[in-house]
């Protein structure tokens, strides 16, 4: 991708026109999206060829609607167990953390699942699955998001890395 202390600007100077046309505006779109390191996501896009907008929007939109939304106010009040749990006392923060953290395995396992792009467990079948980056027509590019679960604690969009998530 880019030499050990190569400054973004150095990495650019020695791209193609074409090229450093495509990460600069990667890097800006990374950034009106709010990415952590937008000019590292740019770079790896390009310079590896990988589909990091599509992988920084999934991870990002799990953590927003799957995670962080057991967060929002009334979100425990929709589950009776919940509301049960604290008519009986419960901490509501104690309730929200363990849902987040429920939440955040389950999306994990199901990134890992993907990832694995098959059943081990089921003998005797050649049947599997991809998760694919897909271009503005919906059509698949063949760019395959790969290693999602091992990014999904560094987008925390604390900034925290899931460490509120267990505390």
């Amino acid at each position: 991708m880019s030499a050990p202390g190569e400054t973004w600007q150095e990495w650019l100077n020695g791209l193609d026109a074409p090229r450093r046309a495509t990460a600069e505006s990667l890097r800006d779109r990374f950034e009106a999206l709010g990415a952590a390191e937008a000019e590292e996501w740019a770079k790896s896009a390009v310079g590896e060829d990988l589909p990091q907008e599509a992988r920084f929007l999934l991870l990002r939109s799990l953590w927003r609607d799957a995670v962080d939304g057991w967060a929002e106010p009334g979100a425990l009040d929709q589950l009776p167990s919940a509301r049960r749990l604290l008519a009986a006392g419960a901490n509501r923060d104690d309730l929200v953390r363990v849902a987040r953290a429920a939440a955040y395995e389950a999306v994990f396992v199901t990134l890992n699942e993907l990832d694995a792009g098959a059943d081990v467990n089921a003998d005797g079948t050649d049947t599997g699955w991809t998760v694919m980056e897909t271009g503005e027509d919906g059509s698949p590019t063949g760019r395959v998001l790969s290693g999602l679960d091992e990014d999904l604690l560094w987008l925390d969009p604390s900034g925290r890395d899931g460490a509120d998530l267990w505390h």
